[in-house]
C-alpha cells in the first residue's frame, strides 16, 4: 500500500507531532518576540517585525533550495514523490515569500518612510517571488506528468541561482536595507543576547511550520496523482 511506503508513511506518522511541534513553538516564539524581548533603543518596538520578516525570508531561502533538490532527485530517478516534494516546497516558498515581502514593506514604513523602495534586496526578491510562480504557472501547462515534471525541474535547478543573489545584493551594491546582522563574516551577531535567542527561537518555529505544511503537501500531490492514475486505468509508477 501507498500509505506505507517511505518516505509517505514517515510523513504520516510523523505529521501529527510535528504540528504540535509547530503549534508550540510557534506560541513560544510569539510570546517572547511580543513581551520578553527587549525593546529596541533606535527603532523602538517596530522592530519586533523582525521575528516574522527574518524567519519567513529564511524559509523562502529554504523552500526553494529544496525545490532544487527535489528537481535534481527527479532528472536523477523520475520518482514521482521529488515531483511531489518540488511543487509543494514551491508553493510554500511563495507563500514565505510574499510573507516576507509585505512583513518588510510594513517594517521599511516607520523606519524608511515609503512602503516601498527599488533598492538591491527588495527588488531581486520580488523578482524571485515572480520567477516561482512563473514555475508553478509552468506546470499548469500540460497534462502529460513526465514533461510537465522535467519542464518544472530543469526551471527549478536554474532558478536557485537568485537565491544567493537575494542574498548577497546588500554587499553587492549600495543598498537601504541593513547589511546582515546574524551570519556576518569575520564577526559575531550584532544582536542582543535576549533578541538572537528570540530570533533563533522564531526562526525554529517557522521552520517546523515549514516542515508541516510540506509533509500535508506532499501526501495530497502523491494521493492526487494516485487518483488520476487509477481514474486513467494507468498502472501507478513505483513511488520510493
Amino acid at each position: 500500500m501507498i500509505e506505507t511506503t517511505f518516505p509517505r508513511g514517515f510523513a504520516l506518522r510523523i505529521r501529527p507531532w510535528l504540528g504540535i511541534a509547530a503549534a508550540a513553538s510557534f506560541a513560544v516564539a510569539s510570546v517572547m518576540a511580543l513581551a520578553w524581548a527587549p525593546t529596541d533603543a533606535v527603532q523602538g518596538d517596530v522592530y519586533r517585525i523582525m521575528y516574522v520578516h527574518v524567519p519567513a525570508a529564511w524559509l523562502a531561502y529554504l523552500a526553494f533550495v529544496v525545490v532544487f533538490l527535489a528537481s535534481v532527485g527527479w532528472l536523477w530517478s523520475k520518482r514521482p514523490w521529488f515531483d511531489a516534494a518540488a511543487v509543494a516546497s514551491a508553493e510554500i516558498g511563495v507563500l514565505f515569500t510574499g510573507l516576507a515581502l509585505v512583513a518588510g514593506s510594513i517594517w521599511a514604513k516607520p523606519t524608511w518612510g515609503v512602503w516601498w523602495t527599488w533598492e538591491p534586496r527588495l527588488v531581486t526578491t520580488a523578482v524571485m517571488f515572480v520567477m516561482y510562480v512563473g514555475y508553478l504557472l509552468l506546470r499548469s501547462l500540460s497534462t502529460d506528468f513526465d514533461r510537465r515534471a522535467t519542464r518544472a525541474a530543469i526551471l527549478g535547478v536554474i532558478l536557485v541561482l537568485d537565491v544567493p543573489i537575494v542574498h548577497l545584493s546588500v554587499l553587492w551594491a549600495n543598498s537601504l536595507h541593513q547589511l546582515p546582522t546574524v551570519l556576518r563574516a569575520g564577526g559575531s551577531p550584532a544582536l542582543d543576547s535576549a533578541m538572537l535567542l528570540t530570533l533563533m527561537v522564531s526562526v525554529a518555529a517557522f521552520t517546523l511550520v515549514y516542515l508541516y505544511f510540506m509533509s500535508a503537501r506532499v501526501a495530497i500531490e502523491l494521493s492526487r496523482r494516485m487518483t488520476i492514475w487509477g481514474a486513467a486505468g494507468a498502472q501507478p509508477p513505483r513511488l520510493p
